[in-house]
């Protein structure tokens, strides 16, 4: 997972919210997707979010509930560290990567997940070390509902 360290200043987009902008391009530095959800910290302080578009800037925005407990403003020089959030595909089992890379669509989708959805669908199918039998079933059902764009399996 490669950390990136940079300091900036905040700006305000043309709707009012507050950004700290991102002046790198995730998909050179952290693999092309749709999304990428990061975590770090602004100043010293935990932040999560998704790199967003704000013009011709890529940014992450500082929402009401983390600027109500961080007095921040346009123009403030801030100084950021910023990862890939959660399970990447690097560190994906051999065979989950091999089936993944096998379908582009569910790849892609699997990477514009949150944290949570990727955690909750990796959890299910390392559910099967006792069942290795079911671990290939529950690999082809991953497949297939990532490539269908569905976040969460479900319920049986």
């Amino acid at each position: 997972m490669t950390t990136r360290r940079f300091t900036v200043e905040v700006r305000e987009d043309d709707r009012g919210r507050l950004f700290v902008p991102v002046p790198l391009d995730p998909d050179e530095v952290w693999g092309a997707k749709e999304r990428h959800h990061v975590a770090g910290t602004v100043d010293g302080v935990r932040i999560r979010g998704v790199v967003g578009r704000f013009g011709t800037d890529r940014g992450l925005v500082l929402t009401t509930s983390w600027r109500r407990d961080h007095d921040l403003g346009p123009g403030d020089r801030v100084e950021v560290v910023l990862s890939p959030e959660g399970p990447q595909r690097d560190d994906l089992a051999d065979d989950l990567a091999a089936a993944l890379d096998a379908n582009p669509r569910a790849a892609a989708f699997f990477d514009s997940l949150a944290q949570f959805y990727r955690r909750a669908y990796l959890r299910w199918v390392d559910g099967t070390k006792r069942r290795p039998e079911v671990r290939a079933a529950r690999i082809a059902e991953l497949v297939d509902l990532l490539a269908a764009g569905i976040k969460q399996r479900p319920e049986p």
